[in-house]
């Protein structure tokens, strides 16, 4: 059954319209493949019998010629998102014994449109890191691994679970979520595609929050046809979520493959960062020329306020954390410790059941929020990140969409940054921009660095305009005819 965990998602789905197998052996082959990748530590929960209901369930509705879009593909899903009667950890020990009685939006629209749910993925604790390492259940290890070596690798965070997963073909797609790149520096590490579309265009009810004006639900697939098919899927609006966009959401799949001669795309000098590896300055030389010879223009933009969106971004993201995180307090759901009194059992519930990269935020959070640092703080990363999107909507008036690399290196050991905060937030430095300005980005995989790990490029749209990002993204895949895959070790 390996062949059929190595199938692209549309591939999976035009084998199923033709009958050539059932969703049922499709579903039991990714089962079987999860069961034996168990050491990437991808995911948090199996559920192989519900999987199985649901694949049977789809097969039927095909026999009966009522196929749904995603009819019987197996799917992986962030442990970020409720899942009804299926525990959601947000892979922390503050909320282990809890199960949700709903379902998420995103995960539901998944299910309406015949999707089948193999598990929850491991992330980041509260989708607060970049490398998988902040996870109260152990990191995720990245498929892949340097030439010759052994050394366990990030597969990126916060949803390494989601890139790790389709990386090894233990699903065919996956949910995931970027507040700060937690979509694209995954992807881009791990040789998949990931997108984090415009804020509003998928909705949060139902998914854990972190930072709630950054959040945003997207896809990591194997090809970028495969994320426009789920982003189809994931999207629409929600009266429930007061930031969902009431906009149409158009056939995604539809603009991979058009033309892009004529576009024009922008090349932001600022994103020539100091001592960045030459194997990036060459990829994204390479994406240029790529786009070039499908007829583009280039034209070099200025994103003048990019070197503050990294500070911005690590004042507003903890802020918003400090808040949301405010009523996980052990009184309502999830974890509670014992204490002589009611101050006690806060101090305590949160003291254990928190780990340390979300205890630091929630405290950076509460110190720029507090009354003598908020104007000198907080407000003022407000009005940067004003001034960030500004920038981006002068850039639109010179070009149609922006190109620069996802990630400033490729995948590095575990270990190597966890002592470090400041290290890995730089993992960051090219991605915080979208989310700040809500714009969509995806990630491809455009090539290999000098010990085989996939390096990726990053496409930036205008907001709401998800398909020239797709149109684009398809070109570049065509171009660099990436096919590398992970060499099976685990």
């Amino acid at each position: 059954m390996a062949s059929l965990t190595s199938l692209t998602l549309k591939g999976a789905l035009d084998g199923l319209e033709a009958g050539d197998f059932t969703s049922v052996e499709l579903t039991r082959a990714h089962i079987e493949a999860v069961e034996a990748a168990r050491g990437l530590n991808a995911f948090l929960f199996e559920t192989p019998e519900r999987a199985l209901a649901m694949a049977a369930a789809s097969d039927a509705r095909r026999a009966l010629g009522a196929g749904r879009p995603l009819d019987g593909i197996p799917l992986g899903i962030k442990d970020l998102f409720c899942t009804e009667g299926v525990p959601t950890t947000a892979a922390s020990k503050i909320l282990e014994p809890f199960v949700p009685h709903y379902e998420s939006t995103v995960t539901s629209q998944l299910w309406r449109d015949g999707a089948v749910m193999l598990g929850k993925l491991n992330l980041d604790e509260f989708a607060m890191g970049s490398s998988n390492e902040t996870s109260a259940y152990g990191p995720v290890i990245n498929p892949w691994r340097k030439s010759g070596s052994n050394q366990a690798l990030t597969p990126g965070g916060s949803s390494g679970g989601s890139a790790a997963a389709v990386a090894a073909d233990l699903c065919l797609g996956a949910t995931a979520t970027d507040t700060g790149g937690s979509i694209r520096q995954p992807a881009a590490f791990t040789g998949t595609v990931g997108i984090k579309p415009t804020y509003g265009r998928c909705s949060r009810w139902g998914t854990v929050a972190f930072a709630s004006s950054l959040d945003q639900a997207g896809p990591i697939a194997k090809t970028v046809e495969d994320a426009a098919i789920l982003l189809t899927s994931m999207s629409g609006h929600d009266p429930k979520d007061s930031t969902s966009l009431d906009v149409p959401v158009p056939d995604f799949a539809a603009f991979v493959g058009k033309s892009v001669k004529g576009l024009r795309i922008g090349i932001p000098k600022e994103y020539r960062v100091d001592n960045m590896p030459a194997e990036i300055e060459k990829l994204w030389a390479d994406g240029i020329a790529w786009l070039k010879e499908a007829g583009c223009e280039i034209v070099e933009i200025s994103l003048p306020h990019t070197k503050y969106a990294l500070p911005a971004y690590y004042i507003v993201a903890p802020a918003e954390a400090s808040s949301n995180l405010a009523r996980y307090d052990g009184m309502r759901y999830g974890l509670r410790a014992e204490g002589a009194n009611l101050t006690e059992v806060y101090e305590n519930t949160r003291a254990e059941g928190f780990g340390d990269e979300v205890k630091r935020r929630i405290l950076i959070g509460t110190y720029v929020l507090s009354a003598g640092y908020y104007d000198a703080y907080y407000l003022k990363a407000l009005k940067v990140r004003r001034r960030i999107a500004e920038d981006f909507d002068s850039a639109w008036e010179k070009c149609d969409a922006i190109l620069t690399p996802t990630a400033p290196s490729a995948a590095f050991g575990l270990g190597e940054n966890s002592n470090d905060p400041i290290a890995m937030y730089l993992n960051d430095v090219f991605t915080v921009t979208t989310n700040l300005a809500g714009l969509p980005g995806l990630s491809l995989p455009a090539g290999l660095d000098a010990n085989g790990l996939p390096l990726g490029l990053q496409i930036i749209g205008k907001p709401l305009d998800e398909g020239t990002v797709f149109s684009v993204a398809g070109a570049m895949e065509k171009a660099a005819g990436f096919t590398a895959k992970a060499t099976k070790w685990w």
